[in-house]
C-alpha cells in the first residue's frame, strides 16, 4: 500500500479545516495511508522573525530528514498540473512526500533535492487550506487509480 506523508510548517490545530482534511485522510485509507504533520517549533518561529533567508533555513533543517521517498513541494513556482496529470505523480510510487512551504518559502536548494515542484494554483493559500486542497486531490487521484467514480 502506497504511504503519502503530508509535511507543512504550521500549528497543530483542531478547527474546522482539519476535520475535514481527516475525512479525506479517512476516505483514501481504503487506497493509501496518508497522513499529515504539521511541524513548527521555536527555532523555527525565531527564524521567521529575523528573516526570509533564516526562515527558509530552518524549514529545510526540519524537512531534510524527512526526505525518504518521492518528494513534491508545493511551491507557487512549481509546475501547474490538472488531476490527471496529479494522477502521473503517484503512480508507482510506494513512498511518497508532500511539502507544504512556510510563511516564506523554500530554500531554491531545498526545492532542486526534491523530485518534482507543483502548484496547486497561482493563488497563494493559507497552509490549513492548501492542505485541505491537497487532501482532496489526493482522494480523488486515489479514486482515479482504483476505477472508482468518485472523480467524475
Amino acid at each position: 500500500m502506497t504511504k503519502i506523508n503530508i509535511y507543512a510548517i504550521a500549528k497543530t490545530s483542531n478547527d474546522e479545516f482539519d476535520k475535514i482534511a481527516k475525512e479525506f485522510m479517512k476516505m483514501s485509507s481504503k487506497y493509501a495511508k496518508v497522513e499529515s504533520f504539521n511541524l513548527f517549533n521555536k527555532k523555527i518561529a525565531k527564524a521567521q522573525m529575523i528573516g526570509e533567508k533564516e526562515a527558509q533555513q530552518s524549514y529545510s533543517e526540519v524537512y531534510e530528514p524527512l526526505m525518504n521517498g518521492y518528494n513534491i513541494a508545493l511551491d507557487v513556482l512549481g509546475k501547474k498540473v490538472d488531476s490527471f496529470g496529479f494522477v502521473k505523480l503517484l503512480e508507482n510510487q510506494p513512498n511518497i512526500n508532500f511539502f507544504i512551504g512556510g510563511a516564506f518559502g523554500f530554500e531554491r536548494d531545498f526545492l532542486k533535492k526534491c523530485n518534482t515542484i507543483v502548484t496547486l494554483s497561482d493563488l497563494t493559500m493559507a497552509h490549513k487550506i492548501a492542505n485541505l486542497v491537497l487532501q482532496e486531490q489526493l482522494f480523488r487521484a486515489l479514486c482515479i487509480l482504483n476505477n472508482h467514480p468518485y472523480h467524475k
